[in-house]
């Protein structure tokens, strides 16, 4: 073995042996790795190095504050909030901050009650703080919107969500730009954008677009500030707005505070292309070649398939830990799509896994594609064109 290849720490000779330095893995080691790793994005392992450092010393507020705001990165807002509560309850109550992220996490969550008290119980410990601004920004949109129906009535069904967006889809342009002159239909749509699916909310914020009504403008520019809206979706909306206008300037929620965005000089965030995304097509491709089952533009339909899916859930885009069952998945809502006869049963075995990861894989990307209802809509229309051309 090599000295490069040798663990640190273990490079020992008679002569050099009195001028190793040991290395000290205390609190401040796991704490300043577990730091380096986040900076870096790589969430997993600063977890682990921060969950040693609160081994190392329990006590010690500020790396459970960090665990915290990890947790919260990685969409574990109840566990994250749970350590928010113990920071401030029982380790440091000056680290007031605590309150204001609790209060975001439980908008994620769609709990606007616990949001909204947090809030204030933010601005009665800090008054002045960092946040405090902010905080007053979030209270004011909340009190402004004056429709606490949108946070606190139950999300739509999938029934009302689909009859909801075939209804919008049989209205033609005209008959759309006077159903924005009635409060019901604005209501109806405002209730859509918060309660919805997300294909529904994506229906509405480009139909608020087309029309560029004033009602819609509207619509789009309380979804845009709104702190708890998916990105992806504040994303489109701000596309929306642009049509609308061009050289106009909306206010937006972004990077926990509200600040004037220049619709102008607006273009939405692009994915940066992921070797991990690369290594799912590369599997399904290889996988695909081998089969005497697929003709050429079948290998389109799949790498459609899958940038449409990292275009649509960007920047939320999940982890791939293992590149088979993402392409087994992917390969599952082709199957899917053209109603080719392979099963999850068969996938798993030939990807070597599991049935139930290749059902998970496959959920997710239908959950915001629709992969199955969109084959259905096809075959329903190639049926209905061949039908007219018979008679």
């Amino acid at each position: 073995m090599g000295r490069a290849d040798r663990p640190r720490g273990l490079l020992k000779t008679k002569e050099q042996s009195k001028k190793i330095i040991p290395l000290v893995q205390d609190l401040n080691y796991y704490f300043q790795k577990g730091s380096y790793y986040h900076s870096k994005n790589k969430l997993s392992k600063a977890l682990l190095f921060l969950k040693k450092a609160i081994e190392i010393d329990p006590g010690n507020a500020e790396s459970h504050y960090h665990l915290a705001c990890l947790l919260s990165q990685s969409s574990r807002l109840q566990e994250a909030n749970r350590i928010f509560k113990h920071v401030v309850s029982n380790l440091d109550p000056e680290l007031t901050e605590c309150y204001y992220l609790m209060a975001i996490n439980y908008g994620l969550m769609d709990d606007m009650h616990k949001a909204q008290h947090y809030l204030q119980k933010y601005l009665q410990a800090s008054p002045d703080g960092e946040m405090a601004e902010e905080a007053r920004d979030l209270l004011q949109v909340m009190e402004e919107s004056g429709d606490e129906e949108i946070y606190y009535t139950p999300a739509l069904t999938g029934q009302e969500n689909e009859a909801i967006e075939q209804w919008l889809s049989s209205l033609d342009h005209d008959s759309l730009i006077e159903m924005f002159t009635d409060e019901n239909f604005t209501s109806l749509l405002q209730r859509a954008l918060y309660q919805g699916s997300d294909s529904l909310k994506e229906k509405v914020i480009c139909l608020c677009g087309d029309v560029k009504s004033d009602p819609g403008a509207q619509l789009l520019k309380e979804f845009a500030v709104n702190p708890w809206v998916k990105e992806r979706l504040r994303q489109l909306a701000l596309l929306e707005l642009k049509k609308i206008f061009p050289q106009g300037r909306v206010s937006i929620f972004n990077g926990g505070q509200i600040v004037e965005k220049d619709l102008a000089r607006y273009l939405p965030p692009a994915p940066v292309w992921q070797e991990e995304w690369q290594a799912v097509l590369d599997c399904v491709f290889d996988r695909m070649g081998r089969s005497t089952y697929y003709s050429d533009e079948f290998f389109e339909d799949a790498r459609a398939i899958w940038l449409d899916f990292i275009n649509q859930a960007y920047p939320d885009m999940p982890r791939i830990i293992k590149p088979e069952t993402w392409a087994a998945g992917l390969e599952y809502c082709l199957v899917q799509f053209h109603f080719l006869n392979l099963t999850q049963e068969q996938l798993a075995k030939i990807y070597g896994v599991s049935v139930s990861s290749v059902g998970r894989k496959y959920k997710q990307i239908d959950d915001l594609l629709k992969i199955k209802q969109k084959a259905f809509q096809n075959m329903l229309a190639y049926l209905t064109y061949h039908e007219r051309e018979d008679h």
